[in-house]
């Protein structure tokens, strides 16, 4: 059998083009290298998507009611485009951070933690934060994951001199909010996007 096996951050990938193979206890079914490219590449498609339908939410949001209304469209309307993805593709979608603002739909899982504990790793040697990502099959699902680092207008909300009246309305909203203190360029987050290939 030709197969080749990597290992990131503790996880194992595994890309193979026929046959069985038992991984960390579990049966995992093993896929070409074409399959898994495929996939990469819908995942790209549908993060694009994602990005490029809130960013201009954003701006909207800023240009009619100041930065105190683009509060709520990063926390409350990043899960509803998420959830639109989500039932168009078969995909689950979504935003998750290590410091998440809105906890109920941005908290990590396993996974997610440690492939972005990877993320702030390859920033922190110099990597550009904007081309990392990651691409796994764990348990017979494809997991992609893509880095979200901070841009100037996120800093108006993310930042570490956010103006009293926006503060006040995180506060208010998002009491369990730790998603502030950020650099220009730091990343924010990540896309997470998971197919079950059952």
């Amino acid at each position: 059998m030709d197969c080749s096996v990597f290992i990131r951050h503790a996880s194992i990938i595994t890309l193979c083009t026929f046959g069985m193979l038992t991984v960390q206890g579990c049966t995992a079914k093993l896929y070409s290298q074409e399959t898994k490219q495929a996939l990469e590449a819908e995942a790209q498609l549908i993060t694009q998507r994602f990005g490029g339908t809130l960013k201009p939410k954003l701006k909207a949001a800023i240009q009619s009611g100041g930065l105190v209304h683009a509060v709520d469209i990063c926390a409350v309307e990043a899960p509803v485009i998420a959830q639109s993805l989500s039932s168009k593709t078969g995909w689950e979608v979504q935003r998750v951070s290590l410091q998440p603002r809105n906890t109920e739909t941005a908290t990590p899982d396993e996974h997610e933690r440690t492939t972005l504990v990877w993320f702030a790793e390859q920033q922190a040697n110099q990597s550009e934060a904007g081309m990392l990502k990651s691409s796994q099959i764990v348990n017979n699902t494809y997991r992609y994951m893509q880095a979200q680092p901070v841009e100037g207008v996120c800093l108006n909300c993310h930042g570490t001199n956010i103006d009293p009246a926006v503060q006040s309305i995180i506060e208010s909203k998002y009491p369990s909010d730790m998603a502030t203190g950020y650099q220009l360029g730091q990343i924010r987050g990540a896309f997470s996007l998971a197919k079950s290939l059952e």
